[in-house]
């Protein structure tokens, strides 16, 4: 339905708006965006880790491994508070930019 490159420019919004309720796992959070967009995204869940190892390294987000009783070892990513700010400054602009987007392609104005 999107365009890869589509997608690619928002994933990291996606992440890190994802994280800003609780810490998740990286599978969790492909599964939560193909839910909440009611299909209209999915992610291979191998193409999100390379994006979480980014984020991470930004110091946008800290992950640590967890294990819990009768499941595997998994690690989970939280937002850290570069990673608020970041997200907020990524609200902001794809707001700006999808705006701009519509200012241009509607009818009226096309």
């Amino acid at each position: 339905m999107f365009s890869p490159a589509m997608k690619k420019g928002s994933v990291e919004l996606l992440v890190l708006a994802l994280l800003s309720d609780e810490p998740r796992h990286g599978y969790e959070i492909g599964k939560l965006i193909e839910q909440r967009s009611g299909g209209r995204l999915r992610f291979q869940i191998s193409s999100l880790y390379p994006i979480l190892c980014r984020l991470e390294e930004r110091g946008w987000i800290d992950g640590r491994w967890i294990e819990k009783p009768n499941e595997r070892r998994r690690r989970y990513y939280r937002l850290t508070k570069r990673g608020v700010a970041a997200l907020a400054v990524e609200r902001r602009t794809w707001k700006e930019f999808t705006l701009a987007i519509s200012l241009i392609s509607e009818p009226s104005n096309a």
